[in-house]
């Protein structure tokens, strides 16, 4: 299977090139490349397997590639620390967020801004304990209330509804002022109404310049936030389209349902 060519926004602001990535035998990524554009949002699809969490946890540092290149910004990343990606302005949640029984909802957004930064750094940065306890204070409230979690900030963070986790672990990532969010299947296993509120937020994320890549499989959450799909399949992109041209790509279609029937694309069509 050969990849297909992806034509590089402009300007681009995350450049992958060549990525391969391999565990043992298994090749889950094979000449990877692609590139996202300042302000866009697009989403990273694929049917189970195809190597989207993999691509995610090798740009953002928590898997070593293999070969092939990640810049960010113009800048080579994709041999640095997840740490050293975060600093540079690269943040990510995960699937199934992992909250901690003994801190409130607003402790850890807090912790989060020491996280990004590191101790040292925020100490300098606000000139003391304090003030940066105050600083990340401040920012911590105001995510909270702009991701509509204020009226749980005093809970345990453990204790939030599955949607709430998700909500409060963009908080957490959006706490070290990134340019490029990643997110993985932030409405899996989502109450509706809360998934309404990960879209406006999304959205106004993305209108104050955010720029965001979601894995997601739920097609009408796309369809509803992206202007772009990257669409994987064995560890190979095989599309690059707007959402509403998913269902009618021959090269989608084989790589979700085996086939490109126009039955199949109906059915792709009723999923959107």
């Amino acid at each position: 299977m050969t990849s297909v060519p992806v034509s590089t926004p402009t300007p681009a602001l995350l450049e992958v090139s060549s990525l391969a990535k391999a565990f043992g035998g298994n090749r889950v990524l094979q000449d990877v490349s692609f590139s996202i554009g300042a302000g866009e949002i697009v989403g990273l699809l694929g049917p189970n397997g195809s190597g989207k969490s993999t691509l995610l946890n090798t740009i953002s540092g928590f898997e070593a590639i293999d070969s092939g290149s990640v810049r960010y910004r113009q800048q080579e990343i994709g041999r640095l620390s997840a740490h050293r990606i975060v600093a540079r302005g690269v943040a990510r949640t995960f699937q199934l967020p992992s909250m901690p029984e003994k801190m409130s909802v607003i402790e850890l957004a807090m912790a989060a801004a020491t996280a990004h930064h590191g101790f040292w750094e925020t100490l300098v940065e606000h000139s003391g304990v304090r003030a940066a306890e105050a600083a990340a204070r401040e920012k911590a409230t105001r995510l909270l209330h702009e991701l509509l979690l204020t009226h749980v900030r005093d809970l345990p963070a453990a204790a939030l509804s599955g949607g709430q986790k998700k909500l409060l672990g963009i908080v957490c990532a959006l706490m070290g002022d990134p340019q490029l969010l990643m997110l993985d299947e932030p409405t899996a296993g989502v109450h509706p109404n809360l998934r309404n509120d990960i879209v406006q937020a999304l959205r106004r994320l993305n209108a104050q310049g955010m720029t965001i890549v979601i894995v997601e499989h739920d097609m009408h959450f796309i369809r509803e936030v992206c202007s772009r799909c990257i669409v994987l399949d064995r560890g190979h992109i095989v599309a690059s389209c707007a959402p509403q041209e998913l269902s009618s790509n021959e090269r989608v279609l084989q790589a979700y349902l085996g086939g490109g029937a126009q039955e199949q694309g109906n059915t792709m069509e009723a999923a959107q």
